[in-house]
């Protein structure tokens, strides 16, 4: 009998099943290194398929985004209610170095801010900071009571918003586009920007819950790895080696 005739015999065992190998066993595990500007540099673990043939790791790993709650960066439960993104730009060893990359307030805090009776005040710039990255930030607010007020309701007139809006958006341009982004993440963190926006409007209007509630990076300037290093406090420059004496002494010739 021939063997191509007899389909059982090229099929080969019946119920063989494939080798089922891990395939975490093919990845490699990196440590993710926040900026020096936060209190704590160790953000997570993440993982990526090794480097073989013409695929690097490397690739894979830069431009990826990570969010973090910035109580776990500041190790404060004050900040828990506010999100920081931080882009991977660079890989050292195992470590991957990241750059600010937005920032963001949780829902629940949005929701417990606003209220009946009281009017609320939005403003956004696009601005360009003193080292070219291109942010948009935006900034909300809410009318306050002022003293020995005897009305229920703290609603202003639209011209009083429109002027508030006003002072909001000059104040953010100018406290942004005069520092880098890494002095910007430092202002950040305490809320010194709404505590001006605040100190400063109340001749129009008496504010209070002033934040910045958003901020979003929408370009970027050229790569500069020498910045990056300066950022997670290590050295960007080359090193130089020391001169080393020979003994030798160069004798000139007076005559030939």
């Amino acid at each position: 009998m021939a063997v191509g005739k007899n389909k059982r015999l090229s099929k080969g065992k019946k119920g063989l099943k494939k080798k089922i190998i891990d395939p975490f066993t093919r990845k490699d595990w990196f440590d993710i290194k926040a900026p020096s500007t936060f209190e704590n540099r160790n953000v997570g673990k993440t993982l990526i398929n090794r480097s073989t043939g013409m695929k690097n790791a490397a690739d894979g790993l830069k431009g990826r985004i990570v969010e973090v709650n910035l109580a776990d960066l500041q190790g404060s439960e004050d900040h828990s209610y506010r999100n920081v993104k931080l882009r991977v730009d660079e890989v050292q060893g195992k470590n991957l170095l990241t750059n600010f990359h937005g920032l963001s307030f949780t829902s629940d805090k949005l929701r417990s801010l606003v209220r009946k009776w009281q009017s609320l005040v939005e403003a956004n710039v696009t601005v360009k900071t003193a080292d070219d990255y291109v942010l948009r930030v935006f900034a909300l607010a809410f009318t306050k009571r002022q003293a020995n007020q005897v009305k229920k309701t703290t609603y202003a007139q639209s011209s009083k918003l429109r002027e508030v809006r006003k002072k909001m958006s000059e104040i953010m341009q100018r406290e942004v586009s005069a520092v880098t982004l890494a002095q910007l993440t430092s202002k950040l963190i305490p809320e010194v920007i709404g505590r001006e926006i605040e100190k400063s409007t109340q001749t129009i209007f008496p504010l209070q819950n002033v934040h910045i509630r958003k901020v979003k990076v929408l370009k970027q300037p050229k790569f500069d790895l020498g910045a990056l290093l300066a950022l997670h406090g290590e050295s960007g420059g080359e090193e130089k080696g020391r001169k080393v004496n020979t003994g030798f002494k160069d004798v000139v010739l007076e005559s030939v």
